[in-house]
């Protein structure tokens, strides 16, 4: 297998910085100097001309939005499967933040975006055998929220059967995945969830 993946949890972080400031390190690694041209997917985002400038004006980089505006239209463009094929076949590097990371796994079923549109299914890229829940956060034992925690959720789909792993990502980390090996990076942790 010759996958090489850059899933990265969010593209700002809180408290300062840019756009992917947080992972430029990473991303310029992960890509090398050899790498002259990258593919940028805008679709996650309404607003995809600016969307697009800040990400050209950045780095060369895939990003984030609504996962679910992003896997539709991956779906209507008919380019899951190629992604796919091109990422697990033929070696072509992939990265994605946020939304991006999301579409990357076995489905979409744990992201924490509304759904604002419908895609045609819930199943993802597969480029990982689990699911990653970007931007996860640990409870709060003081939070006056009374909204059920991510914690919960990812716990309530695991009611379900056959369900897959869940890597929640916490905000400031990213996982790269070279064949079969995956390695956490990044200023903080991530947690994993398992039936």
């Amino acid at each position: 297998m010759k996958r090489k993946l850059l899933l990265v949890s969010n593209s700002t972080l809180h408290g300062g910085g840019g756009y992917l400031d947080h992972c430029q390190q990473q991303i310029s690694h992960f890509f090398g100097k050899d790498v002259k041209k990258v593919l940028f997917i805008p679709y996650a985002l309404h607003d995809r001309d600016n969307y697009t400038k800040t990400a050209r004006d950045k780095f060369k980089t895939l990003g984030g939005g609504n996962t679910f505006r992003l896997l539709k239209s991956l779906y209507d463009n008919k380019v899951v499967t190629e992604i796919q094929r091109r990422v697990m076949e033929d070696g072509v590097p992939y990265m994605g933040s946020s939304a991006g990371t999301n579409v990357a796994t076995i489905s979409i079923s744990t992201t924490n975006d509304m759904p604002i549109v419908c895609p045609p299914s819930f199943n993802a890229i597969g480029l990982v055998p689990f699911n990653i829940n970007p931007h996860y956060l640990d409870p709060d034992p003081n939070s006056r929220h009374m909204g059920e925690t991510r914690e919960q959720r990812i716990t309530q789909y695991h009611e379900e059967p056959n369900t897959p792993s869940v890597l929640g990502l916490r905000e400031g980390s990213m996982l790269l995945v070279e064949g079969n090996k995956a390695t956490l990076l990044g200023t903080t942790k991530a947690r994993l969830f398992s039936r």
